[in-house]
């Protein structure tokens, strides 16, 4: 049973050690989310937050869990690491000494690792310097400067605190990756999002109470909602396997190979970026809009919002292309076809070699289909709801392929850590196992 599984936790001393020094990091972080940078007028930002739905900076303050609208410490968030990360993993591709240091193994994943970190300090001074320069020509609709002392003492003490912050927070996951259970990145990202439930909770029942909504209405909403998240959890562990043969070899007296085996190609094997990459393109005009007080600038920019039908379309479309664009980024067939080879496999039924690189990209461009098709119905569903229906939908369709993409991938690793030592996973007799998502 799911209560004997949670249990069984606590009786394994390293496992139990592990989840309660991931939850004691992760209050550091929310705890640090409430220290706010100094001379900022708290309230002023607030009213210009108010505003910010289908901004970018409704998605950074997303994705930083509420950091952003209180320009605290973490104001930053994590996403200087994810861009840095993301653009390392781009130049792999291109830059032939990063190409090679990612075939060295351990040690090469280091080295990417230190350029990562350098890379995060300097788009965290960049981002920093701008928001700072960005505040001091902010009001807040009333007319309060957001900004009490303007000038280079302030920018550089923002850019400092802002810098410092996103250092200490990669800081935090990587502990949380080595020391505790889970991705750190990853869950500080949750814990972020799901840090918000209560509060959109709070305003369901309000909406109860005043009548704006009906019972009928919130009823059908978290049924549709829990089959969304099924849906999810169903297509995240989908995956497409390929067979592979491994031919019969005499050394010696002995004979080796001769099993099969498959090569497992996700469904989804972009996972969160293409929605991410393709928000962020399309909200950066709506954004600047908000800046400027130009007629048809700002018309154009409430065409490109979240709900609108040009919004829509362009967000499916550049989901469609990041979804191709970083899955051959990162999934090379010729080189898996080239090591398939050396090692002694075939795909039944093809050659080896270029016959059996066509094939796997065939096959993961036709998965990716269907994968691009799954990302954007499920990004696209809210902001649907949200517009036409004035539904009190929390979580958006990035948020949720978050959510429960780290939830997996966490629970995953607990049932590991519980198998390894005979006990029961969380599923009734350990007959079903929550595979990995990753």
């Amino acid at each position: 049973m799911i209560g004997s599984g949670f249990a069984n936790i606590f009786k394994i001393p390293e496992l139990k050690r592990r989840i309660l020094f991931t939850l004691g990091l992760l209050i550091v972080y929310r705890v640090g989310v409430q220290v706010p940078v100094p001379g900022v007028d708290g309230t002023a930002l607030a009213a210009i937050f108010a505003t910010a739905k289908g901004t970018l900076l409704g998605l950074v303050d997303m994705f930083s869990g509420g950091a952003l609208e209180r320009l605290s410490v973490f104001a930053l968030g994590i996403m200087p690491y994810i861009s840095s990360s993301i653009i390392l993993q781009l130049l792999t591709v291109v830059v032939p000494h990063l190409e090679q240091l990612k075939k060295e193994g351990e040690q090469g994943r280091k080295k990417i690792t230190q350029y990562t970190r350098y890379g995060t300090v300097v788009l965290s001074l960049i981002q920093g310097f701008g928001i700072a320069v960005g505040l001091e020509t902010m009001t807040a609709p009333g007319g309060a400067a957001v900004v009490l002392h303007p000038g280079w003492g302030f920018r550089l003490l923002t850019v400092i605190t802002l810098t410092a912050g996103t250092a200490f927070i990669m800081w935090l996951g990587e502990q949380i990756t080595e020391r505790g259970i889970g991705n750190g990145i990853s869950l500080i990202i949750f814990s972020g999002i799901v840090c918000r439930m209560p509060a959109a909770i709070g305003q369901t029942f309000t909406l109860l109470s005043t009548g704006e909504v009906g019972i009928f209405f919130v009823i059908v909403m978290l049924v549709l909602m829990v089959t969304v998240v099924g849906v999810i959890i169903f297509v995240e562990q989908g995956q497409r396997r390929i067979p592979v043969q491994y031919a019969k070899r005499v050394v010696g007296r002995r004979m080796y190979g001769g099993q099969s085996t498959h090569l497992p190609l996700k469904i989804n094997s972009s996972g969160v970026i293409p929605p991410i990459f393709a928000s962020s393109i399309i909200m950066f005009p709506a954004t600047i809009a908000s800046f400027i007080n130009i007629p048809w600038v700002k018309d154009i920019a409430d065409m490109i919002r979240p709900g609108q039908a040009v919004y829509e379309l362009l967000y499916v479309g550049f989901i469609f292309f990041f979804c191709y664009f970083y899955t051959a980024v990162t999934f090379n067939p010729t080189d898996v076809a080239d090591n398939m080879k050396k090692a002694g496999g075939f795909i039944p039924g093809i050659r080896p070699g270029k016959r059996t690189s066509e094939y796997i990209d065939k096959v993961l461009s036709r998965i990716t289909l269907g994968g691009a098709t799954y990302v954007s119905a499920v990004c696209v569903l809210p902001s649907l709801l949200i517009s036409h229906f004035n539904a009190p939908f929390y979580f958006g369709g990035t948020a949720l392929l978050i959510v429960v993409g780290v939830a997996i991938d966490t629970i995953s690793q607990i049932e590991s850590h519980m198998l390894t030592r005979h006990y029961e996973g969380f599923l009734k007799g350990g007959a079903s196992r929550v595979k990995g998502r990753y």
